[in-house]
């Protein structure tokens, strides 16, 4: 690869910063979703102990891509994304992938077919830190900037996802101690 390749990789990842996610943070900023891919990645990398058989520099990794599509149609919340939705993203993204110096797109590719499969160790991982990240967000939110949907995501979304892990599965019981706490601090 070279400087110029580079550079038009960067310059594509940059439209991550300006995409807008549907949450705020706790200050009432709307996040981004390069903030979130972010946060997901230090919540791999602060994991590493957790998972001492899983090869965390691939979460990570995936944790990094995972929302590459996003530069092409911006974020669309899973609760209203439809199938249609996610075939044009993947279309998009994958057209980008394959268009990109021949080592990085085997890279990526590889890494997006483990965790489309979702049968890994580290394509669950990854995708319970995706989840759980935006439940931690929206507790961190203000409860004023919740759809009313949100109420009963918060207590129920992702415990599936979470289910291979004893670990992820106390953390996601954690995340609805904190959801409760909020709603009835914040209810008031």
């Amino acid at each position: 690869m070279n400087a110029k390749e580079y550079l038009e990789i960067l310059h594509t990842a940059e439209k991550l910063k300006d995409a807008e996610r549907h949450c705020t943070t706790s200050n009432r900023r709307t996040e981004s979703v390069a903030e979130h891919s972010w946060r997901i990645s230090l919540m791999a990398f602060l994991l590493r102990h957790e998972f001492p058989d899983a090869d965390m520099d691939k979460v990570i990794d995936m944790c990094l891509i995972h929302d590459l599509g996003e530069c092409f149609t911006g974020d669309i919340p899973t609760f209203i994304k439809t199938d249609r939705d996610r075939k044009t993203e993947d279309e998009l993204l994958a057209g980008w992938v394959a268009g990109l110096p021949s080592e990085i797109s085997a890279d990526m590719t590889a890494l997006y077919d483990e965790m489309n499969a979702q049968v890994t160790l580290e394509s669950k991982i990854y995708k319970a830190l995706d989840k759980l990240e935006a439940l931690i967000q929206h507790n961190e939110s203000p409860l004023d900037t919740w759809a009313d949907h949100e109420y009963e995501l918060n207590k129920t979304y992702a415990f599936e996802t979470v289910a291979f892990s004893e670990w992820l599965t106390n953390l996601r019981k954690a995340v609805l101690e904190e959801t409760l706490e909020k709603i009835e601090r914040e209810s008031v």
